[in-house]
């Protein structure tokens, strides 16, 4: 995403706080590297090591532009981590006979039912489906309410009612036929365990899970009262700062906890020493066995799952608007990290750093990787196969030219690094990912393919960079006209992307009724350039993409660089930001 020009954060800038007195290392140093590259305002992390926390630290500050650093003390909303700790709640409940796992969970829904639907006939909805996403449940997750937003009532977010901003939560799919993540089915547990403990959610979980984990800068609160002065700001993709500095979540199990690193930490050791039969504080040893289970596709309960017996780990990811989080843990070796940053950001931040604390710490789920050594090639030649490729159906890749080397880029900042093996093959500088270019007769970059271990995808040329483009004249100044009038239709949203015209079906399908942010007040579009791409095979939204027009769009005194994806027929199914 083209995005207002903003000043690179440098190191000095990007304080740095630690549990001790200890003089920065090199992760330190790695780290704020890390920060600077993708300009991320704050960022604390904790590692445990032989089932204790060995390190704390925290860096940067809490809003971009202040001067305030976050410290050990500071919490960050946790996203979707927020349900692995309500399961553990939950799972507590099961085991003092409130909850079941494998009952219908109208049987204990007392205050709302969920609506019976063709697909529980057979099969009722149960709490083990609902931890395991296996439930057939809706709504995927939620994007929580502005500070000054009316909040709704947690039924009214079940049944979808004003002013809930989700669609109602109901059973689509016959539970246990499929994996599919549902936080709705999270929201529907939060009022089944208020329904038998007969206690609010956040004072539940402070009495069964935080209190006795000593998570004592952690809380459920919506908004977090006891903690406000402690919250880090969050930030957009774009940098901004969300609206109040953060938003509120009514839907608490599924996306509502404030809490720091350090007790997310001490959420895992309790779901470490539980499984190996050290603690049964808040679930015995069998229970925790069976929530380390995959009941499907590598989902336990509450925690996702990867490898087996001393290789098993259990993990979560999270985000909320403005925050991510990141939660890895060991079930029987005693590691962990947790890291949450103040900000969105898609790019492989987070795992880089994680992978780094692995292989500092010598863990056995360290990396072997080794970076491989450069073949010297001309800078033309890395130029030459810079540009956007489809990975996959409505996914494109960015590939960018920097210092003589070539980056995957993400919102318009550097990302992955890969290095040039000769021969247009490039190796990633982290991991086991190779890039192989493919060119025509004429020597043109036609595509590349990506291996990955044994797997091997081929990616189709999309086109360069937007700023390798030259600038044409418009060959055809109606079509654009009817561009303009489908780009503006998606800044407005609601009642404009039923009636425009110009738009595939698809595409006005996926697109939905929500206002588009970076066209909302649209005041120019200027033609760049038109590109051919119909032999490419690219779909988007369900119809094939003959060409691709770009343009520079003013909107809100901003200006960004926009890709607008047409069919043979001239209808818009697709419209992406220029990101490099």
């Amino acid at each position: 995403m083209r995005l207002p020009t903003r000043v690179l954060i440098p190191l000095a800038a990007l304080l740095l706080t630690t549990g001790s007195a200890a003089a920065p290392d090199d992760l330190d140093e790695f780290v704020l590297s890390q920060m600077a590259m993708r300009r991320i305002p704050g960022l604390s992390l904790a590692i445990v090591d032989n089932g204790r926390i060995v390190s704390s630290r925290a860096y940067g500050v809490t809003d971009r532009g202040g001067n305030k650093q976050v410290t050990l003390n500071t919490v960050f909303q946790a996203g979707s981590i927020s349900k692995s700790v309500a399961a553990l709640g939950a799972l507590h409940l099961v085991e003092e006979g409130k909850l079941a796992l494998d009952t219908d969970v109208n049987a204990t829904l007392t205050s709302w039912k969920l609506p019976s639907s063709d697909f529980t006939k057979a099969k009722p909805v149960t709490l083990r489906g609902i931890l395991s996403h296996t439930a057939g449940l809706t709504v995927h997750g939620f994007p929580g309410y502005d500070a000054d937003s009316v909040m709704p009532s947690l039924v009214q977010v079940l049944n979808g009612s004003s002013p809930t901003n989700t669609a109602a939560i109901r059973n689509d799919v016959e539970p246990g036929a499929q994996w599919r993540y549902s936080g709705g089915g999270y929201t529907v547990m939060q009022q089944m365990m208020i329904d038998v403990t007969g206690l609010s959610f956040p004072d539940y979980m402070q009495r069964a899970v935080l209190g006795p984990l000593g998570m004592t800068q952690s809380s459920y609160d919506q908004p977090p009262h006891n903690l406000a002065a402690q919250t880090a700001a969050g930030h957009y993709l774009d940098g901004r700062i969300v609206h109040g500095r953060w938003h509120v979540y009514p839907e608490m199990a599924a996306a509502g906890l404030w809490t720091t690193p350090a007790d997310l930490a001490r959420f895992a050791i309790g779901v470490q020493q539980a499984y190996a039969g050290k603690s049964s504080k808040i679930i015995s040893q069998s229970m925790a066995r069976q929530m380390l289970t995959d009941q499907k596709d590598n989902d336990g309960l509450g925690v996702f799952l990867a490898g087996s017996g001393p290789k098993l780990w259990f993990s979560h990811n999270g985000r909320d608007e403005g925050f991510d989080a990141s939660l890895n843990a060991a079930a029987e070796t005693g590691q962990a990290v947790v890291i949450m940053i103040n900000a969105n950001d898609n790019s492989r931040l987070v795992p880089r750093i994680a992978a780094f604390v692995a292989k500092k710490y010598r863990w056995p789920n360290a990396s072997a990787y080794v970076r491989p050594a450069p073949v010297s090639v001309p800078e033309s030649q890395i130029a030459a196969v810079a540009g956007r490729y489809e990975v996959a159906n409505n996914q494109m890749a960015t590939l960018v030219p920097l210092k003589g080397h070539l980056f995957g880029s993400d919102n318009g900042l550097p990302d992955e690094e890969f290095i040039s093996l000769g021969n247009d093959t490039f190796a990633s500088a982290e991991r086991d990912v190779r890039l192989a270019f493919t060119r025509d007769a004429s020597g043109a970059i036609t595509g590349m393919t990506r291996t990955q271990g044994a797997t091997t995808r081929t990616a189709p040329r999309i086109g360069p960079l937007f700023s390798s483009l030259s600038q044409q004249n418009d060959p055809d100044a109606a079509l654009s006209r009817r561009v303009e009038a489908v780009v503006r239709a998606l800044g407005q949203g609601g009642s404009a992307m039923e009636t425009v015209q110009g738009i595939t079906e698809g595409a006005r399908k996926d697109f939905g009724r929500d206002a588009w942010r970076p066209a909302t007040g649209l005041t120019r579009l200027s033609f760049v350039a038109v590109q051919d791409i119909s032999a490419r095979g690219i779909e988007r939204h369900g119809s094939k993409v003959a060409r691709i027009l770009y343009y520079r769009m003013t909107a809100n005194g901003v200006e960004t660089r926009l890709m607008v994806h047409l069919t043979a027929d001239g209808l818009v199914t697709d419209v992406d930001i220029a990101d490099e």
